[in-house]
């Protein structure tokens, strides 16, 4: 399988013109830190940094609800931090989520762009 996907993306190279065929190449499958990285490099980098701000805020306010929650031995604070506790640690998950989905949304449009530069370089030899 992997000597068939280097048949075709030597094909594909033959094909291109030098700053294509480099374009290409960027395009290749990211490992998990250069996805992360990629977020940083969108227009929308600011509400991605803003997310982060509020995801530490978040959980660092979940941490103190959670010393507050074993501190306690009223059942109503219990509830109150709890609750809390649970709400913060929510917001942190909701916000990784979206960067999650963020990261699948860049690894798809690159796809859709390697698609799009086989289809104009079969055109090209057709």
């Amino acid at each position: 399988m992997d000597n068939h996907k280097e048949d075709i993306d030597r094909l594909i190279k033959e094909t291109l013109t030098q700053e294509e065929a480099k374009f290409y190449d960027e395009l290749d499958e990211q490992n998990m830190i250069e996805m992360i990285g990629g977020l940083y490099k969108t227009k929308n980098k600011w509400i991605i940094i803003l997310m982060n701000f509020v995801n530490v805020i978040a959980f660092g306010l979940f941490v103190y609800c959670l010393v507050k929650f074993l501190n306690t031995d009223n059942t109503n604070e219990l509830i109150k931090w709890g609750s809390g506790g649970f709400l913060a640690i929510m917001t942190a998950s909701m916000l990784k989520l979206f960067s999650w989905l963020q990261i699948d949304k860049n690894a798809l449009l690159r796809e859709i762009k390697r698609l799009e530069l086989q289809i104009s370089s079969i055109a090209n030899k057709v």
